[in-house]
């Protein structure tokens, strides 16, 4: 009988424990269950891209249907309310839930820490909704200060302030820094009208960065941003209207985001198990007192090296695939392994243009740090989701950034249709397929045509002319301009081994005419395209009547294919080839 594994969370933790579970799990007899309030996975380190309007809602958010396709992972939409260990069975309002084993994942949410009126007139960032909340309130207050008359209210509504110097609350205002210069423009408000503030009870902000790293932070929200960042300054009363800071001085605002700390999710507190505050404590198989129960992510108090480790992603991650291995050991009635988690660093970065990173003991540079935030998503979301959903937020980042956008990005994120291409597509394609049958009726596959340099005074009239086409029965791959570094690879590589390479070109040049002309894997055909000219120009050298061909390859790389055209249908189908593959290790035609 199958062994019934749950997973409470559709967080980082609970999305990794079931994606390595039915990985791993391909010859046990389990049953796995993913239940989660929410049909979607949210990207909570970017939820201040949304809020601050770098991006829209649903760059944040994957579809759970979406990650868990061509998985045997079952997704329920459900919140558990109650959990019954010794029935094994997790409870919600509408059901009741039998498990095997338990993977508790359900996460954090704001600590309040008791703070008069947060709760109510604060604003949180930790959910979509939470995001959405926050970027519609901050474009209402400008709309509304647009016509505000009253002095004071005018400077509440334009006075925006995150509590929290931890890695959320610097990227938060780091976000609407970046932002209301373009607010600022639209509305009609002097900048010298908005008041930013970043405030933090400790006496610094980003305690687990280096010192070095925090001072460019500081630096860069104070001078270019115009932040006023207040620090030993413990906020101690909230209402609509104003806070108030040590209890002495109050600030008129609107809009107070707090960012300032977490707390393990209601169902975590109220489960009968042993906490280190608010955290379930775990052993180092992630597991608690209770039989089969695992506890991971934020729900989770795990301790490495004498430490309970940070709520991050990485531990997260970790936990979450350390669990699940656990199970699946048990299930086989193998020991368990200690899950030993390895902290690689953190990237923080303040608004689009500006980033600090600690990877690994080492301060990269503001440009790589940058970069590095890219590839931490696109690495995490490959794992999940594959090609398609880190072209998705690529395009989102790079293409589709609703902020303020630098001369060159205005240009490059510009679009077109891709049936306008269609023509273009077309006569590359015919020429190019021109180009290979012609060489097949000049006996390309039947003599030998490819040669090198002419011997100077040889007599010999097999010249190449001006336009790159051959007089008489040879096509010189080395002539007077050609580099040296290609001379030595023509004449030691490809003329020794003539008919090969006049095979494959006339195969690669009737190649691209098809594949332009049916609109079927334009990109790969373009860069191809690309290739084929240097080569002729590095060999022949520069002739004009190819010369178009190179910004035409450019264009069919720009998705022409996708229009009138076989990559319509061919993209999609190997982007769900890819996900049933990663996820099953084999191939299913009809998908």
């Amino acid at each position: 009988m199958a062994k019934k594994i749950l997973i409470i969370g559709a967080g980082y933790a609970g999305v990794e424990a079931a994606l390595k579970l039915h990985k791993k799990s391909k010859k046990d007899d389990v049953e796995i269950t993913l239940i989660d309030k929410n049909p979607y996975h949210t990207l909570l380190t970017e939820l201040h891209e949304v809020a601050g309007n770098r991006i829209a809602e649903d760059g944040i958010i994957v579809p759970l249907k979406d990650i868990f396709k061509y998985t045997k992972v079952n997704i329920v939409v459900d919140e558990i309310d109650e959990i019954h260990f010794q029935e094994k069975k997790a409870v919600s309002k509408h059901a009741s839930y039998e498990y095997d084993y338990l993977v508790l994942a359900a996460g954090s949410r704001p600590a309040y820490y008791g703070i008069n009126g947060l709760r109510e007139n604060g604003f949180t960032l930790w959910s979509y909704n939470d995001a959405i909340r926050i970027r519609e309130h901050i474009i209402n207050c400008f709309q509304m200060a647009m016509q505000e008359k009253d002095a004071t209210k005018r400077q509440a509504l334009l006075t925006f302030a995150v509590g929290g110097g931890g890695f959320t609350g610097v990227e938060m205002i780091g976000e609407i820094g970046q932002w209301v210069k373009v607010l600022c423009k639209e509305y009609g408000v002097a900048r010298s009208e908005v008041k930013l503030y970043l405030i933090e009870a400790m006496g610094g902000i980003l305690q687990n960065l280096k010192k070095k790293n925090v001072a460019k932070v500081m630096k860069y929200l104070t001078k270019k941003l115009k932040v006023d960042v207040l620090l030993n300054h413990a906020i101690t009363n909230v209402t609509k209207d104003d806070f108030e800071v040590k209890g002495e001085t109050t600030i008129p605002s609107n809009t107070l985001i707090w960012c300032a700390g977490i707390r393990a999710a209601r169902l975590t507190e109220h489960v009968q198990l042993e906490k280190e505050k608010s955290r379930i404590k775990v052993n180092e198989f992630t597991e608690t007192s209770h039989e089969n129960v695992y506890v991971v992510g934020d729900s989770s108090a795990f301790t490495s090296e004498r430490h309970t480790l940070p709520a991050l992603v990485e531990t997260a991650l970790q936990t979450g695939e350390g669990a699940a291995m656990n199970i699946l050991l048990d299930v086989r009635g193998k020991e368990k392994e200690k899950v030993e988690p390895k902290l690689h660093g953190v990237v923080v970065s303040v608004g689009a243009n500006f980033a600090v990173s600690d990877i690994m003991g080492f301060q990269l540079p503001i440009l790589l740090s940058i970069i590095m935030k890219y590839f931490i998503n696109v690495h995490y979301l490959f794992g999940i989701g594959g090609f398609e959903l880190t072209a998705k937020y690529l395009k989102h980042e790079l293409f589709d950034k609703k902020q303020k956008k630098m001369i060159l990005e205005k240009h490059y994120t510009s679009k077109t249709r891709a049936f306008w291409m269609v023509p273009l597509r077309l006569l590359l394609g015919y020429v190019w397929l021109m180009e290979g049958i012609a060489k097949i009726n000049d006996g390309w596959f039947s003599k030998h045509v490819l040669a090198g340099l002419a011997a100077p005074n040889s007599g010999a009239s097999t010249a190449v002319a001006e336009a790159g086409k051959v007089t008489e029965k040879v096509f010189r791959i080395v002539t007077t301009t050609t580099p040296d570094w290609y001379a030595w690879i023509a004449n030691n590589v490809v003329l020794p081994n003539w008919f090969v390479f006049q095979v494959l070109i006339v195969l690669v040049e009737i190649g691209l005419g098809l594949a332009f002309i049916s609109g079927s894997f334009n990109f790969i055909a373009g860069a191809v395209s690309l290739g084929l000219i240097a080569n002729f120009f590095l060999s022949t050298g520069f002739y004009e009547a190819n010369w178009w061909y190179i910004p035409a390859a450019f264009c069919m790389m720009g998705g022409a294919g996708r229009a009138f055209g076989l990559d319509y249908y061919i993209m999609p189908y190997l982007m769900r080839q890819w996900r049933y593959f990663v996820r099953n290790k084999r191939i299913k035609l009809w998908l």
